[in-house]
């Protein structure tokens, strides 16, 4: 077994593995720690001689790593001993728990007394196994940051005495939310780089679809657990025909829509029926809106005042600027850029979406459409300086250039 296979064990097991050494030591960053070192030494001795039981042996090596670190603790003396017994790997990994264990350990990666983008590198790291070089490439920060960002959280989480264990129903459920968003914000930096010189990183966002899968097994009865993966899904089924074979984005309205993945938008429609069970939030209004797209066989042909609806609810429910903005593009398509550009000026004059290259965009196009192209030109120039990817810069540049 090689490199490749390492990686490809530790991605699926590496959380059950985290969350079983957390639970048997009561330190989540020795668990963590124990588990890295394992990967370290089966990189090493798995090319040798492969194991019959890839996961079991990563997990008896971390133990065995986490005792020997317990071991040069002299005031843990009683948990050592606990430890120290040997039990069979396939005890050491009790299938009973392990649901309740990768649960209690998003909640952990994702507990509100860490920073956002502490949360981000801690689920990527201990829940979805990604190195601190992965993590690094997919937000494009050095690896030190990661490294660094990582370090200060499991510091963070044992000064604050965070057990490893799941919330109680009424907190678990408030604190939901806050895991939902950290998988929303993988997601989003996957599905659209921030910067860089790609438009999409899918694998980026392939882990947040595959973390939210993990928590919709985990947590079936909660709708908007649902209504994530449904948006995830159909955004993600598009994605094919986003790009050319250079990378070049393609516009929606330029897409081949026989390139789309259609079992993904099966997918993402089956999680959206099992959203709307209780009536829909934030995330399943979302994926409500990239369903009426995945059902339209063209932009002209999409039920636009659905769209607007949808967003009117959106607005209501989880108001932001960006939804303000996505709905003066829908508003745009169903009854014209006059009412939509009124939509944006008001955003502008509010002041929302300071430094943002999004609102520029937008009034760029809306000024185009209405015939108003020198204005239309400097709007899509300001997006252009703004943006920090540099795809999407291209093409407002490109736009801004055949405006004259």
């Amino acid at each position: 077994m090689g490199t490749a296979d390492v990686e490809a064990v530790w991605r699926i097991e590496s959380a059950r593995i985290v969350a079983a050494l957390t639970r048997f030591t009561g330190d989540f960053g020795l668990a963590e720690d124990a588990a890295q070192e394992a990967v370290a030494e089966a990189l090493v001795s798995w090319p040798l001689a492969s194991p019959a039981n890839p996961a079991g042996w990563l997990m008896a090596t971390a133990r065995r790593r986490a005792i020997d670190a317990i071991r040069r603790r002299t005031a843990l003396q009683d948990r050592y001993a606990l430890l120290a017994t040997d039990p069979a790997v396939d005890e050491e990994i009790d299938p009973d728990r392990i649901d309740d264990d990768v649960l209690a350990l998003m909640f952990v990666s994702c507990h509100p007394v860490l920073s956002p983008e502490a949360r981000v590198a801690l689920t990527l790291r201990v829940v979805g196994g990604l190195s601190s070089e992965e993590i690094a490439r997919a937000f494009l920060v050095p690896v030190p940051t990661v490294q660094a960002r990582i370090t200060r959280a499991k510091k963070t989480i044992a000064a604050a005495g965070v057990p490893f264990e799941l919330p109680p129903a009424g907190e678990r459920r408030e604190r939901l939310g806050g895991v939902l968003s950290v998988l929303y914000v993988i997601f989003t930096e996957g599905s659209t780089a921030t910067s860089g010189d790609r438009l999409l990183r899918p694998d980026v966002a392939y882990e947040a679809i595959r973390l939210t899968r993990t928590l919709a097994a985990l947590q079936p009865d909660e709708p908007e657990v649902h209504g994530l993966l449904a948006l995830c899904e159909l955004t993600a089924a598009r994605f094919p025909a986003r790009t050319g074979p250079d990378g070049s984005p393609i516009l929606l309205e330029d897409q081949d829509r026989r390139r789309w993945d259609f079992s993904a938008t099966r997918r993402g429609l089956a999680a959206l029926a099992k959203a709307s069970t209780r009536g829909l939030g934030p995330y399943g209004l979302q994926a409500a809106i990239a369903a009426t797209h995945a059902s339209a066989p063209s932009v002209e042909a999409t039920d636009w005042d659905r769209i607007v609806v949808l967003y009117e609810v959106l607005g209501r429910v989880a108001p932001s600027p960006v939804v303000e903005l996505n709905r003066a593009v829908a508003v745009a398509m169903a009854s014209g850029p006059a009412q939509a550009l009124a939509i944006v000026d008001e955003l502008i004059a509010l002041d929302r979406l300071p430094g943002s290259h999004l609102v520029p965009t937008v009034r760029g196009e809306l000024l185009a459409r209405l015939g108003r192209r020198p204005e239309a030109r400097a709007e899509l120039e300001l997006a252009a300086r703004l943006c920090a990817n540099q795809r999407e810069r291209s093409v407002l540049l490109r736009k801004a250039a055949a405006l004259g």
